[in-house]
């Protein structure tokens, strides 16, 4: 017997009421709009995208500003970004359908798969698992080696990962937390070495075709004149301007990836979702491996946050495969940040309240997509509004000053009556160091220029500082400047040269103290 009209008409009501309901639990905040316009203004950012994935929904992708400063060509939801380290956490699901297949285990000997594999230390090179090259605890100091791949650089994967033996390791193995993006260079060549696909064709092929990511690259180098992307900004001596695109091919599985909200909200879900594709009954990976992926591996030290942030305070920090892990308001927070030459980017899963959020931006300020990041989960989670624009400009601006205090200090406390030890052109040659290779000191007019022999756009100007200490000011001045100190024999020749940045503020990308040049040939 069907049901009388009046009894159809209520239950459609009730389903219209249930499902209004619904949709009003997952909305975006009704301010998110006002609330990142403000956010573009106060961190000065030219664009920037979100999207949000709530209760298995996509709820918002939308973009935001402009993708070029100067030119009113809009952010969309399908605008490419730069999303960095993010590029990690696919790096690890790749490996992890590759668990799930029994072609390789989480504790594997890297040395096993990938016989180029060698550390400093014998018994690291010999223990080492993929398990650990996916969790920085290797023993290498942070960003150690970045320099071989950043600013671009000719060598290649392979030159990298060869070059990883040549590395004095920080500490002991597994016993510190180091961020390291060598070791997801060699995670990302075990694809190659176990499937005979590349890193770039198994991404492709397991996750952005299944998932519908058709806005998403590998490599920026795949950007055409008329494509949808955003263009990197970096302050330059103070000003915001639009640098070059740095192309990561050679450090791709750790950093290089393009991508934009409508295709990472399908990566949210898929993560969400425990490896499982929305349009399909098939899968990326297990929940086996989601679970794993998600599982503290490393614990990270919790600092006290400035007293402007201060309700950001963790009370455990993990990391695990591709993913750091915290706590906030009581929920467990599954995340990863990721930064390369002028843009920056967040995507943050909340499993207990089945959210996701993501937020690219074209500028290098972490504080637009931290404030955004948080009014959003605070919304979610019912907690009271907080203004966490100005607190994280608060924030910024105080580690401003302290840089620039000490900063003013180093120059106070400089010799500007020292002179050289030697004249000017015994500091000309070529030297060398132990895992970069090649750096050339030329005389140019009354001066002297150091070059990085691989790193096409590491030239610099070496300004006398004091004593046997120079400043390399780099004519490419989206690269940090570095103090270069000569240490004498007793015969008065160069026994060697190091490194440090100059600025406190420094990207430890810029890894100088790592370097120990010696002149070639001796």
């Amino acid at each position: 017997m069907l049901p009388s009209l009046r009894t159809r008409l209520l239950l459609l009501a009730i389903a219209v009421l249930f499902t209004s309901c619904l949709f009003a639990q997952s909305a975006p905040p009704a301010d998110l709009d006002q609330y990142v316009a403000r956010a573009l203004k106060t961190f000065d950012v030219p664009g920037i995208s979100v999207a949000i994935v709530k209760d298995n929904r996509v709820v918002l992708t939308k973009g935001y500003g402009v993708r070029k400063l100067g030119e009113s060509t809009a952010v969309d939801e399908r605008t490419m970004f730069g999303i960095g380290s993010n590029t990690k956490a696919f790096t690890s699901a790749a490996l992890a359908s590759l668990v799930d297949a029994g072609k390789i285990s989480w504790d594997d000997p890297m040395y096993m798969r990938e016989p180029e594999f060698v550390m400093y230390d014998p018994y690291v090179a010999h223990e080492m698992t993929i398990r650990d090259v996916l969790t920085h605890k290797s023993g290498m100091g942070l960003g150690e080696g970045d320099l071989l791949f950043f600013p671009p650089t000719t060598y290649t994967r392979d030159e990298i990962i060869y070059k990883l033996r040549f590395m004095k390791p920080a500490s002991s193995f597994r016993s510190h937390y180091a961020y390291d993006n060598l070791m997801y260079i060699a995670a990302g060549q075990l694809i190659p070495a176990v499937t005979g696909q590349s890193w770039e064709d198994y991404i492709r092929e397991h996750i952005f075709v299944p998932l519908g990511m058709n806005n998403s690259t590998l490599s920026n180098a795949a950007f055409k004149p008329g494509d949808d992307y955003a263009f990197p900004h970096e302050r330059v001596d103070g000003k915001l301007q639009v640098v070059d695109f740095q192309n990561l091919d050679n450090a791709a599985p750790a950093g290089s990836i393009n991508s934009c909200a409508v295709d990472m909200a399908k990566w949210v879900q898929l993560q969400l979702n425990h490896g499982k594709f929305e349009a399909s009954n098939n899968r990326l990976f297990s929940e086996k491996q989601s679970h794993e992926m998600w599982s503290p591996q490393t614990i990270l030290p919790i600092g006290n946050p400035p007293p402007e942030l201060a309700p950001l305070k963790a009370t455990f920090a993990d990391y695990a495969l591709g993913w750091g892990l915290r706590d906030y308001r009581g929920h467990e927070l599954i995340g990863h940040t990721g930064g390369v030459i002028g843009f920056v980017s967040r995507v943050m899963l909340v499993p207990d309240e089945n959210l996701g959020v993501v937020i690219l931006t074209n500028a290098e300020e972490g504080g637009a997509f931290d404030s955004i990041l948080f009014h959003i989960l605070d919304y979610y989670f019912k907690a009271p509004a907080t203004d966490w624009i100005t607190a994280f400009r608060t924030a910024e601006e105080t580690q401003i000053q302290k840089a620039a205090a000490k900063t003013k200090s180093s120059e106070a406390a400089r010799a500007t009556d020292s002179r050289p030890s030697l004249p000017l052109e015994k500091y000309a040659g070529t030297y060398k160091d132990a895992w970069y290779g090649p750096a050339t000191i030329r005389m140019e007019g009354n001066g002297l220029t150091l070059s990085f022999d691989h790193t096409p756009k590491m030239v610099g100007d070496l300004q006398h500082w004091q004593y046997d200490t120079f400043k390399a000011h780099w004519r490419e001045r989206t690269i940090e400047d570095a103090f270069v100190t000569f240490s004498l024999k007793p015969d008065g020749s160069i026994q060697h040269f190091t490194m440090l940045p100059v600025s406190p503020l420094a990207d430890f990308s810029f890894d100088y103290q790592d370097l120990l040049f010696v002149p070639e040939g001796k």
